[in-house]
Parts: C-alpha cells; structure tokens; sequence
C-alpha cells in the first residue's frame, strides 16, 4: 500500500483528503498550527489549547462514519455566547484538556469518527505567526495577515514565534512516503507555516518521495496581486530552501462568467499561468461544477474549489507510475 502524506491546512487538505480517501492508500495529513482566527483564536485564547478548526476538517474529510456524525462535527452554532464555533472545535478542545494533550484528542476523535489514516499537526507547541513587511508594519497573527487588504507582494519576511519544534510524527512520514503532495491553500497562512517549522524543509528536500504541488486557482487582488503559477512555485521553493517538485498539477478549466464576475467584485481573480513549458506540468479541468445559487444569485459563502475527486484522479496517475 503506498503511504500518501498531504501538507496544508484545513480546506486545501480537505478537497485532497477527501478524493484520496476512495482508495487503497495508507494516508497522513500534516496540517498547520498558527490559525488563530474565528472559532479556534477564540478557544486558544480562552482556554489555551493548540488551534482545532484545520484538524477538524481533515477529520471530517478522511471519516468513513455515517453522514450524520460527520455533519455534527461540521456543525457551527449561530447565536448566543457559542456563536462561531463548530461543534467539532469544542468537541477536540475539550479532550485536549481532559486527555492532557492533543496529539491524544485527534487519536480519540479519530476513533469515533473511524477515521482512515493520520491528521498531524505540524508542531504540538503553540505557536503564532508573524509577517513584516517592506514599510516596517509588523502582523503578528495569522488573523491579522489574513484580514489585511493590501499588498504582500513586497512583504520582508515571514517567520514563526516562539520557534516551534517539529512534531516527530510529522518527520517519520514525510520520511517514509512515498507521494508528498502540497496541498491548495493560501501561500501565507496555510502552506508556509508548514514549511517554516524548524526540520520540516529538511525533511522534504531529503526524503526519497515524489513530491506534487497542487497550484491554487484564484488570487486574492488585494494581497496577491498578479501573481502568477510560476510565482507560487518560487515562493514556496524559497521557503522550502529548493524547488523539489517532480509533478505541478493546474487547472485549465475556464471559471463560469458569473462566477469570475462574482470573484471579482469580492478581490479574487484566476492566477495567470506562466508554466507551460515547465515538463512536470499537468494540466487537467478540475473545478467543482456544484455551484449553489439563490434565486439566480452566487451565494456569498460560495467558493471556487478543486473538485475532490477529479483532483484525486490526477494524483492517482501519479501513485500508479510509483
């Protein structure tokens, strides 16, 4: 059975975990720790715990449980003092504090959910990230960079605080995989924090495995502005220390008018693709079609995302030929 370790953070390993999860793969999901916004800033905040809400969806993603027990997990309360959070988030907060760690929660959860294979977070210690930027101006949570609306492009440097340790757990299996896939997901605050994580970088570059980065679809105008394929490749390889990537895997289907339109009205536009002469490129139409709409209107909280399964289709081709 060939061991498949997927590096992101909750959404982006979702899509992937989800389509991988049809077959006969031994799986991992290592997963970052730095969220700090929404549900899981305000459970780290009160009551100290690591960050959940990114371990929650690769639970959800990888459960082989009824529907019904997925949907709890899933389930985020709209009104009084719990509004915001998920169900699932209180559910691993609350083991973490009654087991004594969270490595423990995620192995229990995991359990009950009958989950097929590991959710690693990246680092067991807490840990904050933090962005400088070319004026001087200091974002020192994840949230902050994610909610500022201008420009990273010239940012001076992204680095984690306190230094966190690596998990162990997370090192075996980027060491004995046999397929690395970088999952979507946004540059800075989803994929880097992995990569930032002291030993994490070493470990890619000097395990055996094939390794796939999976490109993102859209840009958000207002902190990515232009970038492009080749942009996010270089970006990643410098936080990396290397490009290691045998195989880049892009989408080229062409995004709905309405829903280029609606993208663009909310600050997201499609990334420009500036491989096509790069040879480990594979180009394959993998846009989820299920588009919601009220009333003939793109509903807010509507996204455009991989599809899980034609992604895992694409990566499958690649575990075929290992």
């Amino acid at each position: 059975m060939k061991k498949v370790v997927t590096i992101g953070g909750g959404t982006g390993n979702f899509v992937v975990l989800k389509g991988l999860k049809q077959y006969d793969l031994d799986l991992a999901a290592i997963v970052s720790m730095t969220d700090d916004g929404g549900s899981s800033g305000v459970l780290r905040e009160e009551l100290g715990v690591l960050p959940p809400g990114d371990i929650r969806q690769c639970i959800v993603a990888l459960s082989e449980s009824d529907e019904i027990m997925q949907s709890l997990m899933s389930y985020r309360f709209t009104n009084n003092g719990l509004n915001g959070h998920c169900f699932g988030n209180l559910f691993l907060s609350a083991l973490e504090i009654v087991a004594g760690d969270f490595v423990t929660a995620i192995s229990l959860v995991s359990q009950v959910l009958n989950v097929k294979g590991k959710i690693i977070p990246v680092t067991t210690q807490p840990v904050w990230l933090k962005m400088e930027l070319s004026d001087g101006t200091i974002l020192s949570r994840e949230r902050d960079i994610s909610l500022y609306n201008h420009s990273l492009a010239n940012y001076h440097g992204l680095s984690l605080y306190p230094l966190p340790i690596a998990n162990p757990a997370a090192l075996e299996a980027i060491t004995g995989a046999d397929l690395i896939v970088l999952s979507p997901g946004n540059l800075y605050t989803s994929l880097a924090p992995n990569l930032l994580v002291p030993g994490i970088s070493d470990a890619l570059k000097n395990s055996p495995a094939k390794k796939v980065m999976v490109i993102n679809l859209v840009n958000r105008q207002d902190q990515t502005p232009g970038y492009t394929t080749g942009k996010y490749l270089s970006e990643i390889s410098t936080f990396i220390g290397q490009d290691i990537f045998d195989y880049l895997i892009i989408d080229n289907c062409s995004i709905p008018r309405d829903l280029s339109t609606f993208y663009s009205d909310n600050q997201l536009e499609p990334i420009t693709d500036d491989l096509v002469h790069d040879s480990r490129v594979t180009y394959a139409s993998m846009l989820n079609p299920n588009l919601k709409k009220v009333d003939g209107e793109l509903m807010s909280k509507n996204r455009i995302r991989h599809d899980s399964d034609l992604l895992a289709r694409e990566l499958m081709k690649i575990v075929d030929n290992l």
